[in-house]
């Protein structure tokens, strides 16, 4: 079976197969395809494209009629000739493009085009493992979709709860007298296995949970171990740092599955080489915001050696409320050069634990937690990479001075991925330098200015511009960036190229553009 690229799936939880099946009032029989329990779909979608792959992000149960198939791949009877292998190539070409897009499962309803399911359909699906459900003709496409929904939000709803009863009993765990075991108590109990913390020379300072009887546990702990090595700090705060001793930094979090158990490390935010590791024989939804508060909580635990640090980002505000530039408080921080993060939650508000655990799962104490979007100001060592439930926009690395470009540019790369449904999207592409590397900074400067001086008195048409020509002239993907009608970028792009007096559909006019607002 070839590996697939399957599309990112939608941000919503997932409802088993086997839980819509069981719906007596929508009366679906499963008819083709593995019978896999653990199948699970994201969304129900109906189309009556021949092709239906570019209207798919993958996870679908795609519902169908068969409208768009041809009179002779619609019966199965007559005489033997022609039409047979064409019946044949329809229904695999059709199936195996629901494949490649990601679709999990197939409806077909009967009546009113067909009395019953062809059986060629019935033999692509076996062929290429797709479940073939059989919709009855008193059940809607809109009931299933509809009944897809409530499982939905049955399963977030569940999920919530579950998330927020463990942020509640790891809270109470850190507030007992012994809340370093009793933080990891709670999270194996949580998760179902085991959570321990490693020092930072790599020993078990504390463990809690199911021990190493069997080969398996034993295994399990051991690539547990070695998982916590991956994002233990190859530097701490302690050890000398020169030029020619620098490495590449570790990742913040890491993953891994051994035979009967996933594993997770958790580098704990206080920099001094502190992991939570979580071994546990399944990974259910919100395991990880579990682990991350539990990581946030013990990071405080074991920050007693954080004093100086606490005291330094006090006396850093205090010198910036007082008129001290920032490039005089950053060493106080922790660092000469910054990436700046805005990342946007899954769920409509983030609270204060969730934020902080994402601050600790990107390495920083340094958040800004507002209504719709967290701002966390992390050290250029460490490269943010996705987190799930959040959808991140990561500036370049700058100097201190530079802080609010960087503000700037993870405000853009948020909505850039936003636009593209990518969970994180970095300022500046490769990083290789360009061949505007070879103007001048102040003359690039002054011809961006005049190049864009019809533009200078409408700083949203300015906006939608840039992000018209980031997206590549995509009308929908720059609507949904900006958060505003389709005909609104349009009408916007329009009154831009008749300010410019410009042919926008010019591959040369689009290029000396965005030349020119990268330098605006």
């Amino acid at each position: 079976m070839p590996d697939l690229t399957i599309p990112p799936t939608p941000p919503t939880p997932p409802v088993p197969l086997a839980a819509l099946l069981a719906r007596e009032d929508l009366g679906l029989r499963q008819i083709a395809g593995p019978d896999d329990p653990d199948t699970v779909i994201h969304w129900a979608h109906v189309s009556e494209m021949p092709d239906p792959y570019p209207y798919l992000l993958g996870g679908e149960l795609l519902l169908t009629a068969g409208v768009h198939i041809p009179e002779a791949a619609g019966s199965d009877g007559g005489p033997p000739g022609r039409a047979k292998p064409r019946l044949g190539e329809y229904f695999a070409d059709y199936v195996s493009r629901i494949v490649e897009a990601g679709g999990v499962a197939l409806g077909f309803g009967v009546a009113p085009v067909h009395d019953t399911v062809p059986r060629a359909l019935v033999a692509a699906c076996d062929h290429y493992d797709l479940p073939l459900l059989e919709v009855p003709p008193p059940t809607p496409f809109s009931r299933v979709a509809r009944a897809v929904w409530q499982l939905m939000a049955q399963a977030r709803l569940a999920e919530l709860r579950r998330v927020t009863e463990a942020q509640q009993s790891l809270a109470a765990a850190a507030s007992r007298p012994d809340p370093i075991p009793s933080v990891l108590r709670q999270l194996a109990q949580r998760v179902g296995g085991r959570a321990v913390l490693y020092g930072p020379d790599g020993t078990e300072i504390a463990a809690a949970g199911r021990g190493a009887t069997g080969a398996e546990t034993r295994e399990s702990l051991a690539g547990l171990a070695g998982l916590a090595r991956v994002v233990r700090p190859t530097e701490t705060p302690s050890s000398a740092t020169t030029p020619s001793s620098a490495t590449a930094p570790s990742p913040t979090s890491a993953t891994d599955t051994v035979p009967g158990a996933h594993l997770a490390a958790y580098a704990l935010g206080t920099g001094q080489g502190f992991v939570l590791g979580v071994a546990a024989p399944r990974r259910d939804p919100g395991d990880h915001t579990i682990a991350s508060v539990a990581a946030v909580l013990l990071s405080l635990l074991t920050g007693e050696h954080q004093s100086r640090t606490g005291a330094d980002r006090s006396s850093a505000l205090v010198r910036l409320l007082l008129g001290a530039p920032p490039q005089d408080v950053a060493a106080l921080l922790g660092g000469d050069r910054w990436i700046v993060v805005h990342a946007a939650p899954d769920t409509p508000v983030p609270d204060p634990v969730t934020a902080s655990a994402l601050g600790a799962a990107l390495g920083s104490a340094l958040i800004d937690l507002a209504p719709d979007v967290v701002r966390v100001l992390v050290p250029a060592g460490r490269e943010p990479g996705p987190q799930p439930g959040w959808t991140l926009g990561v500036s370049a690395a700058v100097a201190p001075r530079d802080w609010s470009a960087a503000d700037t540019q993870a405000a853009r790369a948020l909505a850039r991925a936003r636009a593209t449904r990518a969970p994180l999207v970095r300022h500046g592409g490769s990083g290789r330098a360009g061949l505007a590397e070879l103007v001048p900074h102040e003359e690039a400067e002054a011809h961006a200015r005049t190049l864009l001086a019809p533009l200078a008195a409408h700083p949203a048409l300015v906006e939608t511009l840039r992000t018209w020509l980031s997206l590549h002239g995509s009308w929908d993907r720059t609507a949904v960036a900006l958060a505003v009608h389709r005909n609104t970028v349009r009408q916007r792009i329009a009154r831009c190229a008749a300010l410019l007096g410009a042919d926008l559909d010019d591959p040369d006019v689009r290029m000396e553009l965005w030349f020119g607002l990268r330098h605006l």
